[in-house]
């Protein structure tokens, strides 16, 4: 199956993580030929867990990818990788900026061969900034973000917490946006462009409403104050603010935990009604929106109570008869299980792609896409891409052998 962006190619050369870019491209149907040393890519050893010899990193960002080993370093390889962007809608090179320019790869070579290529650089820190030529590993654009609180041990010892890595996702998602619109403008206009995302600057991004509420709180009071329900005062930025809450709040289950959400009225009414407590909607029926009853130890302690006397299930199948938000409180390891869950992301099977992974989320209805292949090893399609997207022929194919251009 074609997929949604069947008839689009796509050059990658990449290290590690921020081959993720290409990833969603491919899942939706681009052909993605990943340009490999001849040694490979060496995330494949990188991070656990590994999988029969490989690592589940590269399983995952690298699937549906055909890969193609060239030495760079020689004249004939170099003239291979301009072959590949003559008919190709972008090259993405996922590693320190300006790795490409030094094999003579750069965007305005590029431009000669093509003149409506997309080139897209994907780094940790970016292409500008005094940061730019620092060596650096996909958590620090969290801690540089501010995403990462520092934790300590009961020795007293730093350490690093659990937490979602963002930036290593988010830089990629944002980065997949701005090729696909690089490739619809120059599609339509024959002009290609150049164009750069920083991992870190996708993790700031993704925080934005933290650092903008922070930033907005150096205005003066009489121009930025906190909700009407709060009498106006201003909370912490973010989730930093619901510690307070009680109508928005988690609770212990009989067997677990959830999230009671209801800070609009209606929903606080229909929860009272509900568990046949309308006492306490009476004494405290709240503002009409956003009001989370904050630091009611009170009303707390009496809702603490009420929801040890269901389960978790019990009580979202409950919230969803009376119509009160309540949400399960899951990890990545019970996930799972959760029968959301199970309706919305069948496991694309290890028999299939080397590990158990999940697909792409974006449902086309009424419309099959393709399921990606494995990932692949070190110029595994090598010869095919020579022949099928070249169309090289087995002398020139001898010829490239011989001269070291293939490893």
């Amino acid at each position: 199956m074609a997929g949604l962006l069947g008839g689009v190619r796509i050059v990658e050369s990449s290290l590690l993580g921020p081959a993720a870019i290409t990833l969603h491209l491919a899942d939706l149907g681009a052909e993605v030929i990943k340009v490999e040393p001849p040694k490979g890519d060496y995330v494949r050893r990188m991070t656990w867990p590994i999988v029969e010899g490989v690592s589940l990193m590269h399983l995952h960002i690298n699937r549906g990818k055909r890969s193609i080993a060239l030495d760079l370093r020689t004249p004939d390889a170099v003239d291979v990788y301009l072959d590949l962007v003559r008919n190709s809608d972008a090259v993405v090179e996922a590693m320190r900026p300006g790795a490409l320019e030094k094999r003579g790869l750069g965007y305005e070579r590029l431009r000669e061969v093509n003149p409506r290529i997309v080139f897209c650089t994907i780094s940790g820190y970016g292409m500008t900034g005094p940061y730019k030529d620092m060596p650096s590993h996909g958590i620090a654009y969290d801690t540089w973000a501010g995403l990462v609180p520092p934790a300590y041990d009961e020795e007293g010892f730093c350490y690093m917490p659990e937490h979602p890595s963002m930036g290593i996702h988010a830089g990629p998602l944002f980065g997949a946006f701005g090729i696909l619109a690089g490739i619809v403008r120059a599609r339509e206009t024959g002009e290609g462009c150049r164009m750069e995302i920083a991992q870190s600057d996708a993790a700031a991004y993704m925080d934005w409403y933290r650092s903008e509420t922070w930033r907005a709180y150096e205005r003066p009071e009489s121009e930025v104050t906190g909700n009407a329900s709060d009498n106006f005062e201003r909370r912490a930025p973010g989730t930093a603010g619901m510690k307070e809450g009680v109508r928005y709040q988690i609770y212990d289950t009989a067997d677990g935990h959830v999230l009671f959400m209801a800070s609009e009225r209606e929903f606080w009414k229909n929860f009272c009604e509900g568990v046949g407590r309308m006492d306490l909607f009476e004494r405290w029926p709240g503002e009409e929106y956003a009001d989370h009853a904050r630091n009611n130890r009170e009303l707390q302690a009496v809702l603490r109570d009420i929801f040890k006397t269901k389960t978790s299930a019990e009580w979202i199948t409950w919230s969803n008869e009376v119509n009160t938000p309540i949400a399960p409180v899951n990890n990545p390891q019970t996930i799972a299980a959760d029968p959301q869950f199970q309706d919305r992301f069948p496991w694309i099977p290890k028999e299939r792609l080397g590990a158990d992974e999940l697909p792409f989320p974006v449902k086309v209805l009424d419309d099959e896409q393709p399921i990606p292949e494995q990932a692949p090893t070190p110029g595994q399609h090598t010869d095919d891409v020579l022949r099928d997207v070249l169309g090289y022929d087995e002398t020139r194919l001898s010829a490239l052998k011989e001269s070291g251009a293939l490893g």
